[in-house]
């Protein structure tokens, strides 16, 4: 069994077989330097691509530095990620035929704002490189965010609507203001002009 290295039309480049792959035979180790997520999230945290698998819990991660590293995903892929004892194999689900690009599902969990868009071409193709279940998690707080965006517009628009009724109440009338000083109606629209009684009518 034999590997090679070229560019792929799912990503930049892919790893392909030079030789027929038996369904559950071993395709290649995923291999490199362990880190803490933490550690990684600093190495990484500008570069829009990295090369990191995730153990277990996803607490500690593989940095590739191996062949594994240059498979692409798949949403219909002919190999599945084993790890058993640390190591993590990349193993045939059915068999490969030469010139075959190897691939596996990424099912990626921790991408922040990246929508990680899928490439693969399949035809069950699910459009994006993150698990079913972090989809779904990731569909649930958009909703959830929309939610409340709503929320708030509608808050604001509440103030804005009542702000804006506050300052087309009627006013008092002339006559109103007069007989409210005491004065008579037509004294008071002459004194308008000199602004001593402006401040009742307002």
């Amino acid at each position: 069994m034999g590997l090679i290295i070229r560019s792929s039309a799912i990503h930049a480049a892919g790893c392909y077989a030079t030789s027929a792959i038996r369904k559950g035979a071993r395709v290649a180790e995923y291999t490199g330097p362990r880190l803490t997520k933490a550690e990684a999230d600093a190495c990484y945290d500008d570069l829009p691509i990295t090369y990191l698998f995730g153990l277990g819990d996803g607490s500690i991660v593989i940095d590739g530095h191996c062949m594994a590293m240059f498979i692409n995903h798949s949403c219909d892929p002919n190999c599945e990620t084993d790890e058993r004892n640390g190591r993590v194999w990349i193993r045939a689900i059915r068999t490969i035929a030469p010139g075959e690009e190897i691939t596996y599902d990424y099912c990626l969990y921790d991408g922040d704002e990246d929508e990680a868009v899928c490439n693969c071409g399949a035809a069950t193709c699910r459009g994006t490189m993150y698990s079913e279940e972090e989809t779904r998690r990731r569909k649930a707080a958009a909703r959830k965010a929309a939610q409340r965006s709503k929320a708030a517009q509608r808050k604001k628009t509440v103030r804005r609507v009542a702000k804006k009724s506050k300052k087309r109440r009627p006013r008092s009338s002339p006559r109103k203001a007069a007989d409210l000083t005491g004065a008579p109606a037509g004294r008071r629209a002459a004194n308008d002009n000199s602004g001593s009684s402006i401040a009742a009518v307002r």
